[in-house]
């Protein structure tokens, strides 16, 4: 059989259909989800098979949708909620923070929220400092919320599903630069080859992109990708990358990342947030709690500096890490031991 390739985006949107076919709780609302197809594609086509009653456009008005998504979950619905861009948040911090995350813990377990708040992250297209963020790292910090940052169609297909059917909340986060849209174009990793089944990527397995020997680097989303490039790069200097991918940041594979590790005895962050109290800082802590004895030098971590995202291209691309920076760190690394 030919393979089946997809876009993220497509990927995307065939889970949460064949989600909502398989268990009538399950529902889409959010700003542009229904007519529009979602301004990222992820719910492209869902309006045409299920209707307004389960794919439901709403006014801009976040607070009041991303608390009906709650309030929908706590009497037994099974509600998918686009934000549309992390950068929004803000808005709805409140339903987020204080009621999705908290509120199954002071319930002692009576209310289950099986919520997932979709959201689209991420710069690359001169979009400036609103709408360009990633920020998963805001979410990750607070108790109670799941965090998945897919890197492929493969895994974001999966990782929907199995968002869908998880009972807490989840904050599933993709990366516009991967969705595979006409006016962004996402570099040809991103599409994959797609079961026409459902499936399941367990939450917590990181996945090993690319196995070597003389450092490890993690990445999330578009990263993971660049940093693939700075691989094939540094090869050719027969240096050898291995590259992990956490897929999602709670649970974390904290033991995926130090096996990798004590292996290669070297680590590098590469993150599209920004640098300070975020993912890199979190990856590097790790290292230093459980793997320091196993390091030949300082954990370096490669991230966006505590700016706004700005406007200008020019700038906008001196803020991002991009493969050759990302070579140009690991050979810094490596410099005099080899």
């Amino acid at each position: 059989m030919p393979e089946r390739i997809l876009t993220m985006a497509r990927a995307i949107a065939e889970a949460i259909g064949q989600e909502m076919e398989r268990d009538e709780r399950v529902f889409v609302l959010g700003e542009d989800v229904g007519v529009y197809g979602g301004i990222f594609g992820a719910t492209q086509g869902l309006l045409d098979r299920f209707g307004p009653d389960r794919v439901m456009d709403t006014p801009i008005s976040e607070t009041a949708f991303i608390g009906a998504a709650y309030g929908a979950a706590a009497e037994g619905m099974r509600p998918i909620v686009e934000l549309m861009f992390v950068d929004f948040f803000g808005v709805c911090m409140d339903q987020i923070y204080n009621h999705m995350a908290k509120n199954t813990y002071m319930s002692g377990g009576n209310v289950r929220l099986p919520v997932v708040l979709m959201m689209a992250m991420g710069g690359g297209y001169s979009d400036a400092a609103q709408h360009s963020q990633t920020l998963y790292s805001i979410f990750g910090h607070v108790p109670g919320l799941k965090v998945v940052v897919p890197s492929n169609a493969y895994d974001a297909k999966g990782l929907m599903v199995q968002a869908i059917r998880d009972d807490n909340p989840v904050v599933y986060m993709f990366h516009k630069g991967l969705m595979g849209l006409g006016w962004m174009p996402s570099p040809g990793t991103a599409a994959t080859e797609v079961p026409e089944e459902s499936y399941t990527i367990p939450f917590g397995q990181a996945r090993v992109v690319r196995d070597g020997t003389d450092v490890t680097i993690v990445a999330l989303a578009w990263m993971v990708h660049r940093a693939m490039e700075a691989a094939d790069l540094l090869a050719r200097d027969g240096i050898s990358v291995e590259i992990i991918d956490p897929r999602t940041l709670v649970p974390l594979d904290r033991a995926r990342i130090i096996e990798s590790v004590r292996r290669t005895h070297r680590l590098l962050v590469v993150d599209e947030d920004y640098r300070s109290y975020g993912f890199s800082s979190e990856i590097a802590a790790l290292a230093a709690e459980e793997a320091i004895d196993y390091l030949d030098g300082p954990v370096r971590r490669l991230a966006v500096p505590d700016v706004p995202i700005p406007y200008s291209r020019p700038l906008e691309q001196f803020v991002l890490p991009d493969a050759a920076r990302i070579a140009d760190t690991v050979r810094q690394m490596l410099a005099g031991q080899r």
